[in-house]
């Protein structure tokens, strides 16, 4: 990564700032599958994420979520959530990416849609 986005961008990577903080005074906890890397301070009051690449808070696991947000006290490293035969595995949010999803009839597949069936009626005002 450039020098120049690193300075004056703060999606693609930490700021100045917080890795500063994370240099002085955070404990590295762990990371998740997508490379995410997690601390705290000292006493453990603050919790915060370095991202692997562009800054977008889907991209956080639940579990890692959980623990940012102080609703686990240990973090998935030391105490891993046990997975629910129903859950799918975590998927950030693509919109805005090329991997969003596009239903048939979109305009970004394409923009054809099948023919209306006929039952349905528009409202017109009387």
């Amino acid at each position: 990564m450039s020098l120049f986005k690193m300075i004056f961008s703060w999606w693609n990577s930490a700021t100045w700032g917080t890795l500063l903080t994370t240099w002085l005074s955070g404990n590295p906890v762990g990371t998740d599958d997508f490379g995410n890397r997690y601390y705290q301070n000292k006493d453990g009051s603050r919790r915060w994420v370095i991202y692997n690449g562009t800054v977008e808070a889907s991209r956080v696991p639940p579990d890692w979520h959980g623990w940012l947000h102080h609703t686990y006290a240990e973090p998935p490293t030391a105490a891993p959530l046990k997975a629910r035969a129903f859950e799918m595995p975590h998927q950030p949010n693509l919109t805005g990416t090329e991997g969003a999803y596009k239903p048939g009839g979109s305009l970004s597949r394409g923009g054809l849609r099948p023919p209306a069936t006929g039952d349905y009626q528009a409202w017109k005002p009387d």
